[in-house]
């Protein structure tokens, strides 16, 4: 029998990990691999590591500690990374300021963590000077960075870092109010490339390509992911789609990170480059709010199934990512197929199980979780009840165990007395191959309180608004059908950093 107290304890410390120790690990053994290119710059991991121990002892010499959060708002860089290794071994934390906030998003996210340090490009040092926050000593990359690094020790720090230590605070846009601040945690972050190495078959030389912002989970959970497994990063300052062609026939990817609303675009680019693709095990996310022509299209140019992902800040690829769509294939159904290294519940609003078919909302336990909402305790409570995550997204079980997403439970279209899901209806026009885009947003209605209306992009000039009510007839109730239709341009539909359509803006049209 295995004794409790204190011999649990000795295995709970023998078991440990933090990302700091992988990377350096892979910088003792394999140094003379490439870890970090921007294009202008490439560092071996022997170089990029002894640059991260003298960031990391500037950081200690200026005051930051384990618990510590210094702030950065930077464009893709090798110092964001560094700086992200560099606290990594001091067990202090990052904040990833999202210089796509406004100002006072901005002063929010900021005077949330109270940084004691910030990092901030030249780009984006008006953006900093014009937030209250002023207790945080700022260092701009372009003036201080590298006198800091040359006038510190290269020796490796001390091993402090525990797995439940913070490593990176990201911030997600709520559909209302101010951002939150996700705490993702060294555990976390060394379970999400585990369970992603494992559901798309990585190998330790498969590289990243980091366009995506560094304050987005996409790229700093893959960058890390892959540092610590011995695999090359590429930086590229934001998408250029020929640049990123051009990538790709050279570099061996592990996840080519490609969102929607920019398939297009990259397909052009690829058709333009006429290259070979060396290989990349998997392309893409969220396939299902992509039109199937271009997913067919796309997969065909790269030779690459794409990911039919669904996975959050606060989660990771998890819950769903572990299924794809085949290379040139256009499904008329794209179930999700639950991850690796998770459990999920669909439960109903007082959290009992919902039976197969019923929409619930999906309820999340396992090892890539984020560790709460820094300074959040009300909404944690809420979030984690039960010792599940509450996701606030809807699906439904089918038969074979796959799920099928059916919105946000916080996004409902209440028509009627009915609940109609905006997913429901896109997905039957995304379908449609005359239709480019689609997305539906919730109207008032006298008579009904809320209505479902269609945004479309089309493909066919000569499609009209029957066309599109009659693409969705006998395919979805009547009562979600939509009750009216706005023909736009794509570049019309305002999107986040990850390509997500924001509803509430194009609901703000309708008001106009």
């Amino acid at each position: 029998m295995i004794e409790t107290g204190t011999n649990r304890q000795l295995a709970t410390q023998s078991a440990a990990l933090n990302v700091g120790s992988l990377f350096a690990f892979q910088a003792r053994y394999g140094g003379a691999r490439i870890a970090l290119d921007d294009g202008v710059r490439q560092y071996t991991y022997a170089q990029a590591n002894e640059r991260v121990n003298r960031l990391a002892h500037a950081l200690a010499t200026i005051g930051i500690q384990r618990g510590d959060r210094v702030g950065i708002l930077a464009e893709n860089r090798t110092e964001f990374i560094e700086l992200e290794l560099a606290a990594a071994k001091l067990a202090a934390i990052v904040a990833a300021l999202n210089w796509r906030f406004v100002p006072a998003e901005l002063d929010h996210c900021t005077q949330l963590v109270e940084p004691k340090v910030i990092l901030v490009s030249a780009r984006f040092k008006a953006q900093l000077d014009g937030i209250s926050y002023r207790k945080a000593r700022v260092i701009v990359i372009e003036d201080e960075y590298e006198k800091l690094l040359a006038g510190a020790s290269a020796a490796e720090p001390p091993d402090v870092a525990e797995p439940e230590d913070g490593l990176t605070i990201l911030y997600t846009s709520g559909t209302t109010g101010m951002p939150k601040g996700a705490m993702i945690s060294h555990r976390a972050a060394i379970a999400r490339g585990q369970v992603f190495g494992i559901d798309q078959h990585f190998a330790a030389d498969d590289g990243f390509v980091a366009w995506a912002p560094l304050f987005h989970m996409a790229s700093t959970d893959m960058t890390l992911a892959t540092l610590m497994n011995g695999g090359k990063v590429t930086v590229v300052d934001g998408y250029k789609p020929e640049r990123l062609a051009e990538i790709v026939t050279r570099e061996r990817i592990n996840w080519f990170v490609i969102m929607p609303g920019m398939v297009q675009t990259f397909s052009a680019a690829m058709r333009a480059q006429k290259g070979k693709v060396a290989g990349i095990k998997a392309m893409g996310a969220m396939a299902d709010l992509i039109p199937r022509e271009q997913l067919a299209e796309v997969t065909r140019l790269t030779g690459t199934p794409f990911l039919n992902s669904f996975g959050s800040t606060e989660t990771g690829m998890p819950p769903a990512s572990k299924g794809v769509v085949g290379i040139g294939e256009t499904p008329a159904r794209m179930p999700k197929v639950q991850s690796s290294g998770c459990r999920i519940r669909l439960v109903d609003e007082h959290d009992h199980d919902v039976p197969d078919g019923d929409p619930g909302e999906l309820a999340i336990r396992g090892p890539t979780l984020f560790s709460g909402y820094w300074n959040a305790p009300e909404t944690n409570a809420k979030d984690f009840r039960g010792g599940w995550f509450h996701m606030g997204d809807m699906f439904v079980r089918n038969p074979d165990g796959t799920l099928d997403f059916v919105d946000r439970r916080k996004y409902l279209i209440k028509s009627g007395g009915e609940n109609i899901y905006p997913a429901e209806i896109e997905r039957v026009l995304l379908a449609d191959p005359r239709i480019g885009d689609a997305v539906v947003v919730r109207k008032p209605d006298d008579r009904w309180g809320e209505v479902p209306v269609a945004f479309v992009v089309r493909k066919d000039a000569g499609l009209t608004e029957a066309d599109v009510v009659a693409c969705c007839n006998g395919k979805i109730a009547r009562y979600k059908l939509p009750k009216e239709v706005r023909f736009v341009a794509d570049s019309e539909l305002p999107r986040s950093a990850t390509g997500k359509i924001k509803r509430y803006e194009l609901e703000a049209v309708l008001k106009k």
